[in-house]
């Protein structure tokens, strides 16, 4: 009985050490795309040269930790070209919400992205063959129309560039629906580093490509101060480190429970957008949040409700 007891403590203590640190880790990863527009904002840097240097150093910080502990082997990952397609999805959805950033309020890019658990559902279900009930469908489309009462004004005032947190949110589904179908057959570190070398080749090519064709969103420059320089190191830092504490939540503490506190970005982000920015959500596009979040929270209890029905 004393055993039984003391390895339920110990699993007690072992989830809410990983809720724990998923509420961390969802209080700092809002301060990628804080830098983000800081750095677009104040430092006149292009977003693709932001996001050029979110991959960069995020391979600074997590290649030494990676050589340490497994040597030049660790650098030849089971997966390899799954991983560098990791790096290119992530790439590319980092680029479309950080140009999203530099026009839009923080608080709106991300009510507007958090319609990526609907999008994943609906992929899961076409390409997975997951079974969808028609009550998680009907939260797709009722959080869809959440989505749409914040874009609607974003929209008005920022064109086009209102619709890029939905092409964020597509393509980071695609990259989890790539996560689900490879496995986990490497480990995190390996993983974020070798996505970290496949984000920064891809920007490379981006911004040639992009500054070529004459876009001012993806101009090559240097940071023009010694706060220019430390924010986009933190950048790197915050981006591969921070990811790493959201694995180490999730095997500390089951997906169902932590899924949920993703939804604590919002708040982050609309606390760090207001004292830094001074931009805080209309009354309409907190009540397309709510619906978004609601929808969200829906969803994630579904899933986990069925999960159990499947174990059982």
């Amino acid at each position: 009985m004393t055993d039984a007891r003391t390895a339920t403590t110990e699993h007690t203590d072992t989830v809410m050490q990983g809720v724990a640190i998923m509420l961390f880790a969802m209080v700092i990863l809002p301060g990628m795309d804080v830098i983000a527009k800081y750095m677009a904002v104040y430092e006149g840097m292009s977003p693709g040269q932001v996001t050029f240097y979110r991959f960069f150093f995020q391979l600074v910080a997590t290649l030494p930790m990676l050589l340490g502990a497994g040597g030049l082997r660790a650098l030849r990952p089971k997966r390899p070209w799954a991983n560098l397609l990791r790096g290119v999805l992530l790439a590319t959805a980092a680029l479309f919400f950080f140009i999203s950033v530099k026009y839009m309020p923080l608080a709106d890019t991300f009510a507007i992205y958090f319609v990526e658990p609907f999008i994943l559902t609906c992929l899961s279900a076409v390409f997975l063959k997951e079974r969808v009930g028609w009550r998680r469908w009907l939260a797709i489309v009722v959080g869809f129309g959440g989505a749409m009462i914040v874009i609607q004004p974003s929209f008005a005032a920022f064109g086009l560039t209102a619709l890029l947190p939905v092409a964020c949110a597509f393509v980071f589904a695609c990259y989890l629906l790539l996560n689900r179908a490879v496995g986990t057959g490497d480990s995190p570190l390996t993983m974020q580093t070798i996505a970290g070398i496949g984000g920064t080749l891809t920007m490379a090519l981006v911004i040639l490509i992009g500054n070529g064709m004459g876009s001012a969103d993806f101009v090559p420059s240097l940071p023009k101060s010694p706060l220019g320089w430390m924010l986009v190191i933190v950048l790197g830092a915050l981006s591969g480190y921070g990811h790493l504490l959201v694995v180490k939540a999730f095997r500390a503490a089951p997906v169902s429970l932590l899924a949920p506190f993703h939804y604590f970005e919002i708040v982050t982000a609309t606390a760090l957008g207001y004292l830094i920015f001074g931009d805080f959500p209309s009354l309409s596009k907190w009540l397309g949040i709510a619906i978004i979040v609601g929808s969200g929270l829906f969803i994630i209890w579904r899933e986990r409700r069925a999960g159990r029905r499947a174990a059982s």
